[in-house]
Parts: structure tokens; C-alpha cells; sequence
């Protein structure tokens, strides 16, 4: 069987000693970024790689960039051969965050044509919780070659959303907390507010209280209670720097709304342009 969501830690379990699945580690902390690695060399599913979202993820920021730039794809096509994972690999990304940084990986390797690859449901936490296995032993990897078939109709680039907003083709939904997007406060970025008629559903929604993502019924219909008569293809999500937007994007694949977009750069790359305009509430 394929996973193309998210998987259980019950089912990675099952799975634990074939070769034919890749586990990548993908905790991060934006607040300090060495901390991803450091968890990762305390404590791992056994058999997984670490994946950091700046180093490996990401490519470096520039004047006309968001904070976390898609990375140069051929090097990262590179990196995943170096992880062991192919073109038939069944992939699993988790972090300790609900899915936020692990759904970045997931989003990646789907626009680099690996659709066999989900998100641990619940991440390490649960796996915890349930009592399974860590461990501080580094796998041993067999590198292989990854070849990737990039499907660019899956990201649109920052005039791309602009055209959209005046044709009113596209339906954006930002994935920032509701206080970020009104722009009550911002931590993050020099500019507060969010891009002219976008909606908001932070990504945090997605998930119940055991950190857990909801029921894809449950989904679904918030989703489309949202976005109402919007095609999922015509709706595009963004965040702060593009990352946890991913995160939204798989909760409406789980949800059978396949389709939707994403808008990269973010709103950091968005106010890197004074003549994009933006709204605080």
C-alpha cells in the first residue's frame, strides 16, 4: 500500500526494518536553529535521516526572497539520493510540531514527482507516547539515485498571485495565526498585515487536541465551509516564509480537495516589494 497523506505510527512501526522506506527526521526550531539536529542526535525513530529546513530544505535568502527561499532542486534531488530515498521509496517525514516543518518535505518531494511519501501522524510525540523505539544510532544509508519531474503548475510565484488577486482566479488562505494576520502582532517579519483578500485558517485548526490531524470528513467540511464554491485547484495557500502553508495543503489533500497551490514566498517575500499592497485589520 501507498501512503500519500499521512500514516500512523502504528503502520512506520510495522514497517520499521524495510528497506524500501525512508524515515527523515525534519524538527526545527525557528527560534533557534541548531536545535532540529541536536533533538535529533538525542533521540530518533530508528533508521531515519535529518533533514534541516534551512540547510537542506531551503535555499539561501536573498534581497528579493522570503525567509526560506525553495531550495536549488537538483542539489536536493542530490541530497535525497544521498538519503537513500528513490523513485519507488516510500517516504515518511515527522518532526515535533504537529507536521509543520515535516509537511514542508512532503510538499517538496510531491512538486518533485514523489507522490509516495506521507506525514507521521501525531510526529515523534505520539510515537513516544504510544512507548515505540528511539534511538542515538545513525543509520547506515546505501545511496541511490533520485530523479525528479518537477511540476511547476504546483507553485505560483508572487506576480503570479498578484495576476490571480486581479482576476480574481485564485482563493488564498493564510495559514498564520489569526492575531499575524490581522496584523495585531507580528514576531517574525518587519511588516504586519496579510496580502489583499486572502482568508485565514491557522494550520494550528487542522489539528484536535492530541495533536493529531482531524477526521478527512472533518476536514473537508471546514475547508469547504471556507472556501465555499472554490474549486480546490484555484485555491492557493501561503504563510509567513511557506512552510507551515504546507501543512494546509496536506490537510486538504487528506481531505479529498486535491489540487490546491502553493504561493512560495510568502508573505516575507511579499513586503519585500513596497509596491505590493497588504491589509491590516
Amino acid at each position: 500500500m501507498t501512503y500519500t497523506t499521512l500514516i500512523s505510527t502504528e503502520t512506520l512501526h510495522q514497517q520499521l526494518n524495510n528497506s524500501n522506506w525512508i524515515i527523515v527526521d525534519c524538527r526545527f526550531s525557528l527560534a533557534d536553529t541548531e536545535a532540529g539536529a541536536k533533538a535529533y542526535r538525542h533521540g530518533h525513530i530508528p533508521n531515519a535521516r535529518y533533514a534541516d529546513l534551512d540547510k537542506d530544505l531551503s535555499s539561501t535568502i536573498t534581497d528579493f526572497t522570503g525567509r526560506h527561499p525553495l531550495p536549488n532542486f537538483a542539489l536536493l534531488a542530490k541530497k535525497l539520493g544521498d538519503w537513500g530515498i528513490s523513485n519507488t521509496s516510500q517516504v515518511v517525514a515527522y518532526d515535533d510540531a504537529g507536521g509543520a516543518f515535516a509537511g514542508r518535505l512532503w510538499w517538496l518531494l510531491r512538486f518533485m514527482g514523489h507522490d509516495k511519501v506521507a506525514v507521521l501522524d501525531g510526529g515523534i510525540k505520539q510515537w513516544q507516547k504510544q512507548g515505540l523505539p528511539i534511538t542515538t544510532t545513525l543509520p547506515i544509508v546505501k545511496p541511490v539515485i533520485f530523479r525528479p519531474y518537477l511540476d511547476e503548475a504546483a507553485w505560483l510565484s508572487a506576480l503570479q498571485v498578484q495576476n490571480g488577486i486581479a482576476k480574481k482566479s485564485i482563493c488564498l488562505i493564510d495559514a498564520r495565526t489569526p492575531e499575524r494576520y490581522r496584523g495585531k502582532q507580528e514576531p517574525i517579519d518587519p511588516v504586519a498585515g496579510h496580502i489583499p483578500y486572502a482568508l485565514n485558517r491557522a494550520f494550528q485548526l487542522n489539528l484536535d487536541s492530541n495533536g493529531l490531524f482531524l477526521a478527512p470528513e472533518q476536514l473537508r467540511k471546514q475547508f469547504k465551509q471556507l472556501i465555499g464554491a472554490t474549486e480546490p485547484q484555484q485555491v492557493v495557500h501561503y504563510c509567513g516564509s511557506g512552510v507551515t502553508a504546507c501543512h494546509n495543503l496536506l490537510a486538504m489533500e487528506h481531505a479529498g480537495l486535491s489540487g490546491s497551490k502553493l504561493y512560495a514566498g510568502s508573505w516575507s517575500e511579499w513586503i519585500r516589494n513596497k509596491n505590493r499592497t497588504f491589509v491590516k485589520d
